[in-house]
């Protein structure tokens, strides 16, 4: 029997508070990276990757997203800074950071004479891992590969290949798996159903870290969105919030008769006129579409019949993650 007498339990500091919350399966701390010729390609990069999400990095040609997940991957040694990956420093702890990894890249560089199945399978002996032929059927299964595991990669579709990338990637169990552009390059229809592939992998339990052009992929498939430009990290957002926060509304009302300007009694709305003045325009956030929001438009709809203009249509648009995109790298250029 436990004879300890009982005490009142303690209050939790600020420091145990923050150590209750899940630890990132990812942590980038003061992460640079400065190359010979005196380019700085990232400057000190703060960044964390929370288990079981899949993050979405955004950033022009040359913002430093390749370099980012290159130094993550051990590809690429940091001038500065640390990467923790599930509790093992990058540097220090090499070997055990590494095999919680999956890295898809670009090109698929593998003999292109060799079949898919030896192919997958030679990539999980690189990690040190003993065969496992059951694991590599269930892989290629995932990826319908299956049927083409007796396939040499060079009679491989572009989007077979691909998948035979992810494959590879998958080969040893990792935790985390980098896409780097996973589907650059390959039609819509195919695209959509890497994008399908890759929410199986989240459900499974794997990080998903993607770095991609095209921003209808970010806004399809991400939890959260980071924008990295200039080798800096301009803003990490939950994607709702983001799209929320950042993006606008517009109201578009088609007139019955063109005005030559915007009423004197209307002037203080933020109101344009539009073809030949036979639209006209108000643009709001999106963080006012709420009830609120509503309420607004509504009292505006009110102030522009009383000042005897009429309309015979009107429809709202929302801002696409893909015009945040620009508008944020316009703005820190």
């Amino acid at each position: 029997m436990n004879h300890e007498t009982p005490t009142a339990p303690a209050r939790k500091t600020q420091t145990e508070s923050h150590a209750a919350r899940p630890a990132p399966v990812i942590a980038i701390s003061g992460l640079s990276k400065r190359y010979d010729s005196g380019f700085e390609a990232l400057k000190h990069v703060d960044l964390e990757i929370q288990r079981g999400e899949i993050f979405a990095l955004l950033g022009p040609n040359g913002a430093g997203k390749t370099t980012l997940i290159s130094i993550i991957c051990g590809l690429v040694n940091a001038t500065g800074g640390s990467v923790v990956v599930d509790g093992h420093d990058s540097v220090t702890d090499y070997r055990a950071a590494r095999a919680k990894i999956g890295l898809v890249p670009q090109e698929l560089t593998s003999d292109a004479f060799e079949t898919v199945w030896n192919t997958v399978r030679f990539s999980r002996g690189l990690f040190g891992k003993a065969p496992n032929d059951t694991h590599i059927e269930q892989v290629l299964k995932a990826l319908s590969l299956w049927d083409k595991r007796k396939n040499q990669l060079i009679t491989l579709s572009g989007g077979m290949k691909r998948r035979v990338l992810i494959a590879k990637a998958l080969a040893h169990e990792p935790e985390i798996l980098f896409l780097d552009e996973p589907t650059a390059g390959v039609d819509v229809e195919l695209r959509r159903d890497m994008w399908e592939v890759v929410r199986e992998l989240r459900n499974s339990g794997v990080t998903i870290i993607l770095t991609t052009h095209y921003i209808e992929e970010a806004e399809e498939m991400a939890d959260r969105i980071g924008v990295i430009n200039g080798g800096e990290i301009v803003l990490v957002r939950e994607k709702a919030a983001l799209m929320r926060q950042l993006g606008s509304k517009q109201l578009t009302l088609h007139l019955q008769t063109p005005l030559a300007s915007v009423p004197p009694a209307l002037a203080h709305h933020p109101l344009t006129l539009a073809e030949d003045g036979n639209v006209l325009v108000y643009t709001y956030d999106a963080s006012e579409a709420g009830d609120s929001g509503h309420v607004s438009i509504s009292a505006l709809i009110n102030e522009i019949e009383a000042a005897g203009i009429r309309f015979k249509d009107l429809h709202t648009k929302q801002s696409s993650l893909e015009d945040i995109f620009v508008n944020l790298v316009r703005e820190r250029s």
